[in-house]
């Protein structure tokens, strides 16, 4: 019996991106980036990746692995606490945020905050709790939230509501859902943060709902280490890989790449008032 050839994945250098992509958010200070951090950061900017939304999962995060990014300027920060980690939405923990965006002008949004009822790791009204105390702080600090819902969407849209945020800048990360989702957040006056996913065949409702968001409203990312885009799914995924997720956005939209990786790149620079570098 013959046995089966590897797989041959393209690289994203092959897919000859010109600088000015963003990808918005990532985890590259997580463990699973300790080998090779600086190639993969390298590498990112080879394949035309100008800017990195780094987001730390909590002040603790922040202040241990901030340092990572000392000399990497491309990189712009994001800092919440995720709700599978509810629990450590202390008082001392919001009051730890709040001075390491006093005083860190990289950090540009508070996130990523929400809902999460996939996991049972957190009761359902601590989640809460812990999603309006950070909506709370988005507010007083004037930046936007970078939203987390995944499997609660209407609790987590009536949330939204009840704390007034219809119309102010607000991002929805990692967005999986369906046309009638798509419309709610649309309707609100929110931006759709695009992952690799929308690269599964599979993922039928969520294809069509990204073909139809206008790409003024678009971001892209990876969520590194996480859920890379086809061809590379089921691999670590790293900011280098967001291009496949350009691509097939374009193959939905029916429009070319390069114009969906220029505009999501000027619309992440523009969301999150990021400075020439």
């Amino acid at each position: 019996m013959s046995k089966k050839h590897k797989h041959n994945r393209p690289e994203p250098e092959t897919l000859g991106l010109p600088a000015g992509g963003v990808d918005s958010h990532a985890h590259v200070d997580l463990e699973d980036f300790d080998a090779d951090r600086a190639e993969i950061i390298d590498k990112a900017h080879a394949c035309g990746v100008s800017r990195i939304g780094n987001v730390f999962l909590g002040p603790q995060a922040y202040l241990d692995h901030r340092a990572y990014f000392t000399d990497r300027p491309e990189f712009f920060f994001l800092l919440g606490i995720h709700p599978c980690n509810a629990d450590e939405c202390t008082p001392a923990a919001l009051d730890a945020m709040r001075r390491a965006f006093d005083d860190d002008p990289r950090l540009k949004a508070v996130g990523e905050i929400g809902l999460d009822y996939y996991w049972e790791d957190q009761p359902h009204d601590l989640q809460a709790s812990a999603f309006r105390a950070q909506l709370d702080l988005a507010r007083e600090l004037n930046l936007p939230p970078a939203i987390h819902c995944r499997d609660a969407f209407d609790d987590g849209l009536a949330q939204l509501l009840d704390a007034g945020f219809s119309g102010r800048k607000l991002l929805w990360h990692c967005f999986a859902g369906d046309a009638r989702q798509a419309e709610a957040i649309l309707e609100n006056g929110w931006t759709v943060s695009i992952p690799g996913p929308v690269s599964y065949s599979a993922n039928a409702a969520a294809r069509e709902a990204v073909a139809n968001i206008p790409l003024s409203r678009m971001l892209l990312e990876t969520d590194s280490p996480y859920l890379a885009a086809e061809p590379w799914r089921g691999k670590r995924n790293h900011p280098a890989l967001v291009g496949f997720t350009a691509l097939a956005v374009a193959e939905l939209k029916k429009l070319p790449v390069e114009e969906v990786w220029t505009t999501t790149g000027q619309n992440a620079r523009a969301f999150f008032n990021l400075e020439d570098i």
